[in-house]
């Protein structure tokens, strides 16, 4: 089985392979997003609080996404590596990786819980929360945090499962959990009368449910890649390049909880309840149009992690056009839905008139450079997939770190309506970061797989 999706990774067609790996990727990158965005769905529409309450949800969002970066951090920079060793031919190796990321999991799992749960009420006040959001946020808060073990192990283990080939069965640890807390939702919300908490357990339960599914899988015979008790002790020389090449997803999505910290603290100031509100309805559209794009990186990340392990650079280059192409077509796309029919999205969070009037306005905005998102995605985690730990660092360090926050706490400044300032920070970060992330990824793709040739090759290139 081992030498069929080797060969499966390094001889098949370019396109049939992304196909059959995005596919399964994308159906999971979206259904996973449902998990947060269903719970924001029904919290939105509960009688009378639905508002207060979707709000209060939102100022969790930083936790939310630094729980889930931190399964990156292990995930994405593991299975890049494990995929490279096994292009290698070390399957031994690329096991300790992923045995060395399970402990690793573990132990991230205990530290977060404990301090998510002692400090969450000055967290949440500095998030943006108000006195009328702030009971609904910590009644979120609470059960989600409990259950940060559970995310771990389904968010950062999947990772392994895609990374061997198994696409279907990677997607399925999606699909059940969110199949899962779709159904749960309402059941908790509105039969049982549980409201925000009722949304957190539904969510929970889903991923507890979800992680059982991965571990079976890779304790089991089907995988080729297991968890091995001889490997489960940490080593600096396994774990170490692993964090290195991690540091860039977790980068992203820890600057997106910095952001939305910025964000929502800045809207509380300029503009209330009823900001910070549409930027809950803001950011779960962002993550609508950006899951996509996840799925078709990690699809193609194994294809171009393993040929750039094997030194078959035509491949590599072949995998990279292809998903940029898919990656540009679909955010352009979504692009000009959103701008064309914002309050089609907007209407799916909420009914209350004021809010979705508001919001569809900041839509527009805040999405302007959407098409844009296609470039930043498809390039940066082209680097990811070989190995290229600093550039992609650099790279998602400037989208956030760089460009977006100081232009949220600068713009406002020079608006008459400072709520416009915060939220055309966005498209304009967006623009400024594609673009230096395409000029950066043209002059250094060819230079890095100049030097990615085969020994043979390089010697006759050195004869004279």
């Amino acid at each position: 089985m081992a030498q069929k999706t080797a060969n499966n990774l390094g001889e098949d067609r370019i396109g049939s392979l992304l196909f059959k790996l995005a596919l399964p990727a994308i159906t999971a990158q979206i259904i996973n997003a449902l998990y947060n965005i269903v719970d924001r769905i029904y919290i939105g529409h509960i009688p009378e609080i639905g508002a207060k309450a979707l709000t209060g949800v939102g100022v969790t969002f930083p936790i939310i996404m630094l729980i889930a970066a931190f399964s990156s951090l292990i995930g994405m920079g593991g299975g890049p590596r494990a995929s490279i060793k096994m292009g290698e031919g070390d399957n031994d190796g690329a096991e300790k990786i992923m045995s060395n990321c399970f402990v690793s999991l573990i132990g991230i799992s205990i530290v977060l819980t404990a301090v998510f749960l002692l400090f969450q009420r000055p967290l949440l006040l500095m998030f943006g929360a108000s006195g009328d959001t702030l009971p609904y946020a910590m009644d979120y808060m609470t059960i989600y945090v409990s259950g940060t073990i559970f995310v771990q192990m389904a968010l950062g283990l999947n990772s392994f499962i895609t990374t061997q080939g198994f696409a279907k069965t990677s997607m399925m640890t999606v699909v059940i959990g969110a199949v899962l807390n779709i159904v749960l939702d309402p059941i908790f919300i509105f039969v049982f009368g549980m409201g925000v908490q009722g949304a957190a357990f539904a969510t929970i339960l889903s991923q507890a449910v979800s992680s059982i599914w991965v571990l079976r899988f890779l304790f089991g015979k089907r995988t080729i890649l297991r968890i091995r008790k001889k490997y489960l002790k940490l080593e600096a020389k396994v774990i170490l390049p692993v964090l290195a090449l991690g540091l860039s997803p977790f980068i992203m999505q820890g600057t997106e909880s910095a952001v939305n910290i910025v964000l929502n603290s800045s809207l509380q100031r300029y503009g209330g309840d009823l900001a910070v509100g549409a930027m809950t309805i803001c950011s779960s559209v962002m993550q609508v149009a950006f899951m996509p794009l996840m799925g078709l990186a990690q699809g193609a990340q194994p294809i171009a992690s393993f040929n750039f392990g094997a030194k078959k650079n035509d491949r590599v280059k072949k995998v990279f056009h292809l998903l940029f192409n898919c990656c540009l077509f679909f955010s352009t796309a979504f692009w000009i839905a959103l701008m064309l029919f914002p309050h089609v999205f907007v209407r799916l969070f909420t009914p209350e008139s004021e809010l979705a009037e508001f919001t569809s306005w900041a839509l527009r905005i805040y999405m302007a450079a959407g098409f844009m998102l296609g470039i930043q995605s498809s390039c940066q985690q082209t680097f990811v997939s070989i190995g290229q730990a600093k550039t992609s660092l650099f790279l998602a360090l400037l989208r956030k770190v760089i460009l977006l926050i100081p232009l949220i706490l600068i713009l406002p400044q020079f608006f008459a309506n400072p709520v416009l300032g915060v939220f055309i920070a966005e498209p304009i970060a967006d623009f400024l970061a594609a673009s230096a992330t395409g000029v950066v990824f043209l002059c250094e793709f060819r230079r890095i797989l100049a030097k990615n040739q085969p020994l043979q090759t390089l010697q006759n290139q050195m004869e004279p």
